[in-house]
Parts: structure tokens; sequence; C-alpha cells
């Protein structure tokens, strides 16, 4: 009889156990995507790439600052680049274009819950994104210097391009991997199309994910490999949300940077800053989700540290190009 009791006790407990992660995946699923919750898993409206996805118009404003005053001026006029990518970049692309205004004039081109084969102008599945916004499309319609990508890694119903390739799968990492050398073909070719040198490619490396830290360090690993083999680079934007000595375990609080200090709407919680909402263990937009997906309309001090990172790997890289030019 103890044995039974045993058993059935093990069965309830592995029973809840996956009851609460599928719940949990489900709300960092929904969290990824800034359309907001939905009352059931169908894809909101807002996520198809018919305009309600698109970016914003040109000078549209945002609550976060420009927060330019750490980037040094190159010695030149601003480089042309294009940032495409999945929310994350959607909700921090203002911020990040502020930041590289004395670098680079940036065309900002994200769509929530996208992955890299979305922006792939040759692949055969339905896209999240346009036509006219693929990687190559807008390669040859903008003429850019670089090329940043940030992806987190997205692969579940919102992303129809990946299949029916579960997240965390070895299929996963080698669809991923493919991608990574398929898109950088595609901007490639698509320079050449255009008539100009080959843009440098920038890979944004993730933060933490809070379901499985392995994910990101085998992605963030897939990105570093295909920078070395083409001869791009890195920007670690997610080390700039992570503990010192801790690179893939996730948090929600920091302690506060001197810059965050000297301005304590960036120092949320007395010495520590938050860098995610209760809500949302991914995004680092303190504001609530919306139906609409559109850039962070707050200060929020996880996108700043994210920009910058990113921003500072840029200016290093136009400011090293023109001297060695």
């Amino acid at each position: 009889m103890a044995g039974k009791r045993t058993a059935g006790l093990t069965i309830t407990v592995t029973v809840f156990g996956l009851l609460a992660v599928a719940v949990l995946g489900w709300r960092l699923l929904v969290a990824s995507d800034p359309s907001g919750a939905a009352a059931a898993p169908t894809m909101p409206a807002s996520r198809t790439p018919e305009g309600k996805a698109a970016p914003p118009k040109d000078g549209e404003p945002t609550a976060q600052p420009a927060a330019g005053d750490g980037q040094a001026a190159p010695d030149q006029d601003p480089v042309p680049a294009l940032y495409l990518g999945d929310s994350l970049a959607m909700e921090n692309q203002l911020v990040l274009t502020g930041l590289l205004k004395k670098t680079a004039t940036v065309r900002n081109a994200p769509y929530s819950g996208t992955t890299l084969c979305d922006y792939l102008e040759r692949a055969k599945d339905r896209l999240l994104v346009p036509p006219q916004h693929t990687a190559a499309a807008l390669v040859r319609e903008e003429k850019p210097a670089v090329v940043l990508l940030q992806f987190w890694g997205n692969s579940w119903g919102y992303t129809p391009c990946m299949g029916s390739i579960v997240q965390g799968s070895e299929a996963y990492y080698k669809r991923y991997a493919a991608d990574t050398r398929a898109l950088t073909a595609e901007i490639e070719r698509a320079a050449a199309d255009a008539g100009i040198a080959r843009p440098t490619i920038v890979w944004v490396l993730q933060g933490p994910d809070p379901m499985s830290a392995d994910r990101i360090r085998r992605i963030n690993a897939i990105y570093e490999r295909q920078a070395a083999a083409s001869g791009d680079i890195t920007a670690d934007a997610g080390a700039a949300v992570s503990r010192a000595g801790d690179r893939y375990t996730h948090v929600q609080r920091l302690p506060c940077t001197p810059y965050e200090r000297e301005h304590p709407e960036y120092c949320t919680d007395g010495d520590s800053t938050r860098l995610h909402r209760d809500d949302d263990y991914l995004h680092f937009c303190l504001a609530p989700t919306t139906r609409t997906p559109k850039p962070c309309p707050k200060r929020s001090p996880g996108i700043l540290r994210y920009s910058k990172a990113i921003a500072d790997a840029v200016t290093d890289h136009v400011r090293e190009s023109r001297t060695a030019g």
C-alpha cells in the first residue's frame, strides 16, 4: 500500500509540474508577442504583416531619451544602417536610433514574433514580413553599410516559416545555423545586385532565457560562429542585462549603473534597476503590452542597457573601418 501511495503521489506531482511548465511557457509565449495577451492560443490579427507591425514613420516621437551623450561622433557623416528583428527590436528601435544618430542613419524594419527565416527572400513558407521588407529587398533599397540583426530565437505557432520544429530541439539549432548562413548569403547577393560593398552584419547576442539557459547559449554560439566565418561582428547586448560573471542566469533586477544613479528614473527600485515587468520575463519595456506592436513608450533601463551595447559595437566598428580605410 505504501508503494502505491508513493507512486500515486509521484504521478500527481509530475502532472502538476508539467502543467506549471506549460502555463509558464504559454505566458512567456504570449508575453513575447507585443500584440498583448490572447484569450486563446490563436494568431492575433496584429501579428500579420499587413501594416500593423510596420516600422514607425520617420520622426515618430518616443518617451525614451536619446541618451546619445556617451556615443562619440565619428569624423564623417553617419553611415546608412538597417535594423531587422523581432519584438525586442520593435520595442527598442527608437532608442537605438537615438544612440546611433552620430554614427548611423538607421532604417528600422522590425516585426514582432519573427525569426530569421521570416526575412529570407527565397523562403517557401508563409512569412510574417512582407516581400518589400525582406533583408535582401531592403538592402537593395537602402544600400546600407551595416545590417543589424536582432533575433531571440522564436519557433512556435506564430512563426510559420519554422514549421513544426520544436524550440530547443536539435532540429531547431540545425535550422537556425542554416538560416544564419542563408540570410548572410542573401544580404551579400543583394549588395552585389545594388552595386555596393558588402555591408557588415552585426549579430546581436541575446540575454538569458528564463526557460532554458542552454538554448540562448547555443543560439549565441551560432551567431558567433557565423560572424567569425563571414568576417562580421557581434554585439553582446545580452551581457548588459545579465549579472557580471553569470551571463546566462535570468534576472529581473540588477544593481544600478552610475548613469542610472545620476538619472533616478532609470534607478527604479532603490539601488537596483528593474529590467522586466512582473508579467513579462522576456521584454525590457516597462509599459504594459498592447495589441498593436510599437516602440516602447516608457523609459526602461533594460532597453537603454541593451540598445547601448548594440550602439557601442556599431560605433566602434564604424570608427575602426574608417581608420583602416
